[in-house]
């Protein structure tokens, strides 16, 4: 199957460039209510999951236990910038599990944000793990380690207790059988499952239940703190500062997977050629093209579906758009 256009963009009148991809809309029930492209074929959906390898950090207590707050458990769902308050609150959330930045097993990189970036070269310091985009997941499994009872080393290896706990709940929610899968090794060194786009978007579905209390504590800490996930100029905050009642997560490699938690619907999208840009666009047109919003709020998500391009000028050359499929 050739997944259909979901984004191009235009230069001088002309479409210059076009992102095929596929999207899956589910309810809790497992109906499919709105799909594009081939929505069965196997996706790592890398850090598009991270509120589902939040769960357990909730669902074991060690939330509670360890007394993390919203903005902690906003923080093990991100993919961040790396600035300040970023690096604030991963710093508490492993202070109050008694871990240190020493196990960390993510890896470091430069701040995404350029001038938390800048500031860390003017000042003669390296990065370090701490400024990893994905540094709050890594603290939420750290702490989730010493819930258990596990050994802290090695939690990113796909025997370890923490991501066996992980990869079941993922299963679990996705209603799949994540063993027959193909398995990868994420960008921050954590073991990442083929999902299928049909089952990621139940799953998301299944996030919404009003019942599901430890789904419930994850939606209401990004819903207050949508900073937390991602941070300055970036989609998610902006969308999710916008219109509070969505919830997405990006994903490397052109995947978004969300929810609308009043409409009980979950969302799995996913580029071909990997582009951001297009999956952008496109998660913003699919959730505009959804008969769940009031006016105020599909226009605010409606300005998420297109924007400008300009060189380096700042004259206008063209524009990123979704495409209706």
């Amino acid at each position: 199957m050739t997944n259909p256009v979901i984004a191009e963009v235009t230069r001088g009148g002309i479409v210059e460039s076009r992102h095929r991809g596929a999207y899956a809309v589910a309810d809790a029930s497992g109906h499919i209510v709105a799909a594009e492209g081939a929505i069965a074929a196997d996706v790592f959906p890398r850090s598009a999951v991270k509120a589902f390898q939040c769960l357990p950090i909730v669902e074991s207590g060690a939330a509670e236990r360890f007394g993390l707050t919203d903005e902690e458990i906003a923080l093990c769902c991100a993919s961040h910038n790396g600035e300040p308050a970023h690096l604030r609150v991963a710093r508490a959330l492993l202070a109050k599990a008694g871990n240190a930045e020493a196990l960390y097993e993510c890896g470091a990189h430069w701040p995404a944000d350029e001038a938390s970036r800048f500031a860390l070269v003017r000042s003669g310091e390296d990065c370090a793990a701490v400024h990893n985009n994905c540094s709050g997941k890594h603290a939420g499994m750290l702490a989730l380690a010493r819930q258990l009872g596990a050994d802290p080393y090695g939690y990113t290896r796909r025997d370890h207790p923490v991501q066996r706990l992980i990869a079941s709940t993922m299963g679990g929610i996705c209603d799949i059988d994540l063993d027959g899968q193909p398995v990868g090794v994420d960008g921050c060194s954590v073991p990442t499952w083929a999902i299928p786009l049909r089952n990621l978007a139940i799953g998301f579905a299944r996030f919404t239940k009003p019942d599901f209390a430890a789904a419930q504590r994850i939606i209401r800490a990004v819903r207050v703190h949508p900073f937390m996930v991602a941070g300055t100029g970036n989609f998610d905050t902006l969308i999710m500062e916008a219109v509070p009642r969505v919830f997405v997560k990006t994903g490397a490699e052109g995947v978004y997977c969300g929810c609308i938690p009043h409409a009980g619907l979950g969302i799995a999208l996913k580029v071909d050629d990997g582009a951001a840009r297009a999956a952008e666009v496109g998660m913003a047109t699919v959730l505009a093209g959804l008969d769940v919003w009031t006016p105020e709020e599909r226009a605010a998500i409606s300005r998420f579906r297109h924007h400008e391009l300009v060189n380096w000028r700042k004259l206008q050359v063209g524009e990123l758009r979704g495409v209706d499929v």
